[in-house]
């Protein structure tokens, strides 16, 4: 087996093993049952909105320790953080408690990072397309196995809802001790990079990289590339440099921005979906939401796959952008039957149809990022980009679910805010694409005149 496939077969099992969570699906089915000494109404407004202010705190700081320590140690933590969250949930029973496990839940997701950015420091580039499919079909793989398995021990009744805790935890054991075999990073990005690439081409003034240049018979020579080992770059100087190029481009500040909206309104879905089931009158004697998941998880992954058929650079930036407004508008209706209906597997169906379309438009602006980057920018771009989804998710947690804006909004009326997030973003990419393009015409049609 080639190094670079081992590695990647190595962290693969470690992302297995990491979702192999069967107690998620059923988190807030456990939070409001017999076993916690708080109310649905705690749940979410006390307790979740706790782990959204986290993640927003830490994750930038994780970033940073992420490239200072070289991933390795990172991703060890994070499996002991999430041993420290099931072992506690087990025990614990007051609101204090709980609020205490989403500020370590907080961590658990912002140092995902470590996970998804340590291949990148261990495998060649032209190998980056393959293994970061094999990292992400490893989470899914998790994530189904262990929809499946809940589904499987609360519909045979082998387990009650908060046994699935002690499947959980073992499975972050497992999670750690793998952890200790993975290879260990020698150099990072940022804090750790020990060479500058430095691209020149022919006389260079100094202005950038250049594509090529002539010599003296006409023709155009090739970029050269000089490696200087010895020239270690400071990391912030790097981190600055990286950021002003990304973001100094009109594409990836316009996929960026769609990508950051996006990603705020699923995470506020799927953080509050189950506290909404809770709340149906006609609520099933066994719950199904292992197989929702399993469902949710299947379609995300047929659809991610169909994106990168699809879409594949065969449509142009406005079409692009056309076409995931249109997928937006979509996916607010979606929300709306998830929460409109009486029917609580309207509800599950309205949520799996959102998932797969959001894996969908996900895919395709992750993929149009990458197509505008810097290699080694990605991780940067895609974590500032998180962030700032996350200081919006804080935004529609602080207004719609907090008490101190006094909205007072239940469960269901949360939702139709969130659907109309969506509808709205929607109806206003669709009219700003199609004004772009009417002025674009209008500019285009006053030069033809002018010239002729």
């Amino acid at each position: 087996m080639e190094s670079w496939l081992k590695i990647s077969c190595l962290l693969c099992i470690f992302g297995f093993l990491r979702e192999l969570r069967p107690s998620e699906p059923y988190h807030a089915e456990i939070l409001m049952g017999e076993w916690y000494h708080v109310t649905q109404d705690e749940v979410n407004r006390s307790v979740y909105p706790v782990g959204t202010y986290s993640y927003l705190a830490l994750l930038i700081f994780v970033f940073l320790i992420t490239d200072l320590l070289r991933y390795k140690p990172v991703i060890i933590a994070n499996a002991i953080t999430g041993i420290s969250i099931w072992g506690t949930l087990i025990w614990t029973s007051t609101l204090s408690g709980l609020q205490a496990v989403e500020v370590f839940y907080g961590f658990y997701q912002a140092a995902e990072v470590a996970y998804y950015s340590y291949i990148y420091a261990k495998v060649d580039k032209q190998y980056y397309p393959r293994v970061t499919s094999h990292t992400r079909a490893a989470m899914f793989v998790g994530k189904l196995v262990a929809g499946l398995l809940a589904q499987l021990v609360i519909g045979m009744q082998w387990m009650n809802y908060k046994q699935l805790f002690y499947i959980s935890v073992s499975s972050q054991v497992a999670a750690l001790l793998w952890a200790f075999g993975l290879p260990k990073v020698e150099k990072s990005v940022y804090f750790h990079n020990k060479t500058e690439a430095i691209q020149v081409a022919g006389k260079s003034d100094g202005g950038g990289l250049e594509k090529g240049s002539e010599d003296t018979d006409g023709k155009e020579t090739e970029p050269k590339t000089v490696t200087s080992p010895s020239k270690k770059v400071p990391a912030w100087h790097l981190l600055w440099s990286h950021f002003r190029s990304a973001y100094t481009n009109s594409l990836v500040v316009q996929w960026s921005l769609w990508y950051a909206i996006s990603l705020s309104g699923f995470l506020q879905i799927t953080t509050y979906m189950q506290v909404v089931w809770k709340s149906f009158a006609n609520e099933p004697t066994i719950a199904w939401n292992g197989a929702v998941d399993v469902a949710l998880t299947l379609l995300s992954a047929v659809f991610a796959l169909l994106a990168g058929y699809f879409h594949a650079g065969r449509l142009s930036t406005r079409s692009s952008l056309l076409s995931m407004a249109l997928l937006s508008i979509l996916e607010g209706g979606c929300v709306l039957l998830s929460c409109w209906t009486a029917n609580i597997y309207l509800s599950y169906l309205g949520y799996v149809l959102y998932g797969g379309l959001f894996a969908f438009t996900i895919t395709v602006a992750s993929s149009e990022l990458a197509s505008s980057l810097m290699e080694d920018s990605f991780a940067l771009v895609f974590g500032f980009n998180t962030f700032v989804g996350l200081i919006i998710q804080c935004i529609l947690t602080f207004v719609v679910v907090s008490e101190k804006v006094n909205l007072n909004l239940d469960v269901f009326q949360q939702f139709t805010v969130y659907a109309m997030y969506f509808i709205v973003i929607g109806v206003v990419y669709s009219m700003g694409v199609l004004l772009h393009y009417t002025w674009s015409c209008s500019k285009r049609s006053k030069f033809i005149q002018v010239s002729n």
